[in-house]
């Protein structure tokens, strides 16, 4: 394709995300009161457990309504995540061979999946976190936490455990285009077990390790996944590096006879 015809083929995979994007959007405003509720019910059962006071506050004339924005948005993105990956898988499509083409299929297929368990995930473990952060408060404070800091918190922690758990697709397609192999990965499995519960437990605070097993436990068991299908990836690829040594071998014995006669 020449280069007019590409950017207008970007133009139009963009403009198909982005209509997404916005239908998305606007299913996040009808789904704004209760995702609100239930992002708020943490502070609302911090009063019911302590006794302490703890409520949202706004800070501000329009933040109700930048609130209401940014969730919608948030939920767009969320909503219409297969739509946009699939255009970016088809915008990129027309340059890879027919393999290749099954095999970026194939990331988006895990990657999307993945992404939203990792956000439901944290979803669940979002009450446990917020009870014991916010049991540091001293005796005799209250907690008033201005909703737009405490939303912005709660959606970049789920955004951590959406990415986090993409972390074994990004690596296994490295495995893919040669960069890394799955005996380089696997021997870091130490370090890498030790870095996985770390970012848990920043990420995931709990009363007790249970929030922390709940995000590491998953991580962990992806990462060896990944490890396996590197492995295996590598096994292939160097049986089909034999295979073509081999007949590059074949060749050259046969044209030294050739011409040998």
């Amino acid at each position: 394709m020449a280069l007019k015809e590409h950017l207008k083929e970007a133009r139009n995979r963009l403009f198909k995300s982005a209509i997404a994007l916005v239908l998305g959007t606007v299913v996040g405003f009808f789904i704004y009161n209760p995702v609100l509720v239930a992002l708020s019910q943490p502070i609302q059962e911090i009063g019911e457990r302590t006794g302490r006071t703890a409520e949202l506050n706004f800070d501000g004339v329009g933040s109700p309504f930048d609130l209401m924005i940014q969730i919608s948005v948030f939920l767009g993105i969320v909503v219409s995540s297969p739509v946009w990956l699939y255009q970016l898988w088809a915008f990129v499509t027309p340059g890879l061979r027919q393999k290749e083409r099954r095999t970026a299929l194939g990331f988006i297929a895990a990657a999307v999946p993945l992404f939203l368990a990792g956000i439901y995930l944290a979803w669940l473990i979002l009450p446990n976190a917020v009870l014991v952060l916010t049991d540091f408060t001293p005796e005799g404070f209250a907690n008033i936490i201005t909703v737009t800091v405490y939303i912005t918190f709660l959606l970049r922690l789920m955004l951590a455990f959406g990415i986090a758990f993409l972390l074994p697709v990004v690596l296994f397609g490295l495995n893919m285009v040669g960069l890394v192999t799955g005996k380089q990965v696997l021997k870091a499995w130490r370090i890498t077990v030790f870095l996985v519960c770390l970012f848990a437990a920043m990420a995931a605070p709990g009363a007790d390790a249970m929030s922390m097993f709940y995000l590491a436990a998953p991580m962990l068991l992806l990462f060896f996944i990944a490890i396996g299908l590197c492995l295996l990836n590598d096994r292939r690829r160097d049986r089909r590096t034999a295979s073509r040594d081999a007949d590059l071998e074949a060749n050259a014995d046969k044209a030294s006879s050739i011409d040998g006669l």
